[in-house]
């Protein structure tokens, strides 16, 4: 295998990078699981649990919508005025407050506001996605391969993958206590989560610093600029990239399938009640290890080399949580502490190297532009399949009399079949990688 020496990155970058990377990362996280828990939770309270079902799938989906709709408008944005710290600065702080706003909402409806409810619940998470897009999905992540190159790329964002888990242990273990299923509000969990990425937002104004190759574009073909990476001869021109990105938005299905119901999964589905949080804290730890070793093994040896043995991690391990209804006793423990840390650290670890490689292959100057069309594909695509493919289980699992709320072992058969088909652009891009 081929090696290189990587471009020093400096301290400033490494710090600005894993800084705001995880506090956005602490914010999706509620956004990703924390507000379809909530949902979940408050019509399972409100004795409809069906409406569980619907809830999490119309909020996955509108807010997928809003995320890419914001971010090809926003990256274009950022691309034209050659800047990316406001975006950054002020869609963190707009961000907090955004999440804020689900402290207003009550855990348990009554029946003629079921309905209210339910359309605040979907509301307020696309006016937060509005936020959270326009400062992380479309700025910073230009920001990240504005000071980057591809000799570093894939060490930046294996630690940057790891993010998601690191924060999943900071709001779950640091700050789960104040959430909780049975409480009549949990005003007091959105408001303190909510004040981290405000602050974080007034640090970055005086803290970032954008790249000095960055400069101002011409704005006279703004809508042509807009949707540049939407244009027939620009796909053309581009087809490695645009495959790369069709096979993140496999690897993306896959994980939705399941990743809006993973919480309920192991409180309800596996019984593990409060006790979910220990697996959840040693898959995370776990996962996060490996990926971290694996993005700085992309750089020295190259990341064609770990596709097919990524993929293949991610597909065993979601099979073992599908598993799991076979298992008993002290096999079953073994299989999901393992197969949790196998099943995330493959997929952390492929969509890692899937966004490095995009990165790599942006053309020059249009770093803002295409992050909409990582967008389509990783979060618009991903979002709207892979809840589509749970509600249709999940509602079949509850049966035609309807039944308790409980995730079904099916998402994750789902999510490997998904998972597998990948192959098909991975072995391309390994042919067509350097």
């Amino acid at each position: 295998m081929d090696t290189k020496k990587a471009t020093p990155l400096g301290g400033k970058i490494w710090f600005a990078a894993v800084f705001f990377g995880l506090i956005g990362q602490i914010a999706w996280i509620v956004e990703n699981m924390y507000f379809a828990t909530f949902a979940q939770d408050v019509f399972a309270n409100s004795g409809r649990s069906d409406m569980s079902y619907w809830v999490t799938t119309w909020m996955v989906i509108l807010s997928a919508i809003a995320a890419t709709a914001t971010t090809i408008f926003a990256g274009a944005w950022s691309d034209r005025v050659g800047k990316r710290k406001p975006f950054i600065a002020f869609g963190y702080i707009f961000w907090g407050i955004t999440i804020m706003l689900f402290a207003l909402l009550p855990m348990r409806a009554e029946a003629g506001s079921l309905m209210m409810v339910a359309v605040l619940i979907v509301l307020f998470d696309c006016i937060m996605t509005f936020a959270g897009s326009t400062s992380n999905d479309a700025a910073f992540n230009a920001w990240v391969a504005d000071n980057t190159d591809d000799t570093n790329r894939g060490k930046l964002n294996g630690i940057l993958s790891i993010l998601p888990v690191i924060a999943v242990v900071i709001v779950f273990v640091g700050l789960g206590s104040l959430y909780n299923s049975a409480n009549e509000s949990n005003a007091k969990f959105f408001i303190v989560i909510g004040l981290i990425p405000l602050i974080a937002g007034v640090l970055a104004l005086f803290t970032l610093n954008d790249s000095k190759a960055l400069t101002s574009k011409d704005t006279s073909g703004t809508v042509k600029d807009t949707f540049y990476g939407f244009r027939a001869e620009t796909i053309k021109n581009n087809k490695l990239l645009y495959i790369t990105l069709l096979a993140a938005c496999l690897i993306g299905i896959a994980q939705q399938t399941f990743f809006s119901y993973l919480i309920n999964f192991l409180i309800v589905t596996l019984g593990l009640g409060d006790g979910f949080v220990i697996p959840m804290a040693v898959i995370i730890v776990g996962s996060a290890v490996v990926t971290g070793i694996l993005g700085f093994m992309f750089d020295k040896h190259g990341r064609k080399n770990f596709y097919y043995p990524m993929l293949a991690m991610t597909v065993v391990g979601i099979l073992s949580f599908f598993s799991l209804q076979f298992l008993e006793g002290g096999a079953r423990t073994a299989v999901l502490f393992i197969g949790g840390i196998v099943m995330m650290g493959g997929i952390l670890s492929l969509i890692g190297a899937f966004n490095a490689n995009f990165q790599d292959l942006i053309p020059e100057g249009s770093q803002g532009r295409f992050q909409g069309v990582r967008m389509c594909f990783t979060v618009l695509i991903p979002m709207i399949i892979g809840p589509i493919i749970s509600l249709i289980l999940g509602l079949d699992a509850m049966g035609i009399n309807g039944s308790d709320f409980v995730p079904p072992y099916s998402l994750f058969m789902a999510a490997a079949i998904v998972a597998l088909i990948s192959v098909i652009p991975i072995t391309i891009i390994r042919k067509n990688s350097r």
